[in-house]
């Protein structure tokens, strides 16, 4: 997969690279308006994540250029800009998805994975895994055409979950994207377990294909039974 990240924040640009080639994405940059141009004019990229505020130009035109050329729904809006008018815009133009600086690269990673993986679907907006279908829009779960309620953390972490399917997620990965900061606050994780064994219930209780393997001290995998 091929990202291009359009940042002017040197020490940003650094740590978010390094952090995607540790996903095996293949990782271009720019730094500036004019050499984003000219990338995103002659090449194509599986997610692009784009800074509204650039040296030469603002990235809300690169994104209107894309989207005359219908290539901006795989773009993630990074930026210092929290205002609404400019979140708005921005996906009017048919921008993904909005993240606002500053934010946690965790969260980063598992934005980008919903883009490409929204991408491989052809829009489709669900995540699978055997039998196990999660409805983005509607924000509920079906195990083999059952609809399973579940409350917000629930949906969170399956979603999360679903996102790094097979891979092992460590449990301070997965608080740090589900609770935020407050995981600051906590004494220890063990809220997370509980959140899990809930989950598995419903998966046993269901029928479902699929279940998290713990692995002691580290965290979860969700995989296939």
């Amino acid at each position: 997969m091929k990202v291009l990240l359009i940042e002017d924040e040197e020490d940003l640009r650094k740590i978010v690279k390094t952090s995607l080639i540790k996903e095996e994405y293949t990782v271009e940059t720019a730094c500036d308006y004019g050499t984003a141009l000219e990338k995103v004019s002659l090449y194509d990229y599986d997610c692009i994540l784009l800074d509204i505020m650039l040296p030469g130009g603002s990235g809300l035109q690169i994104l209107d250029l894309l989207k005359r050329e219908g290539k901006s729904d795989n773009v993630i809006i990074i930026s210092a800009k929290d205002s609404l008018d400019d979140k708005l815009r921005g996906l009017e133009l048919g921008a993904d998805d909005y993240l606002t600086k500053p934010f946690h690269i965790a969260e980063l990673n598992a934005r980008i994975k919903a883009v490409l993986r929204r991408k491989q679907r052809d829009g489709k907006n669900t995540l699978e895994m055997g039998n196990v279908i999660l409805d983005l829009s509607e924000r509920c779960l079906y195990i083999a055409t059952q609809l399973v309620p579940l409350n917000r953390k629930e949906f969170d972490i399956l979603n999360y979950f679903l996102l790094n399917k097979n891979r092992l997620v460590s449990k301070s990965a997965l608080a740090e994207h589900v609770w935020g900061d407050n995981t600051d606050q906590a004494d220890n994780l063990d809220f997370i377990y509980s959140q899990i064994k809930n989950l598995r219930k419903k998966f046993l209780g269901n029928h479902a294909d699929v279940d998290f393997e713990a692995v002691y001290g580290v965290g979860y995998k969700l995989v296939e039974k």
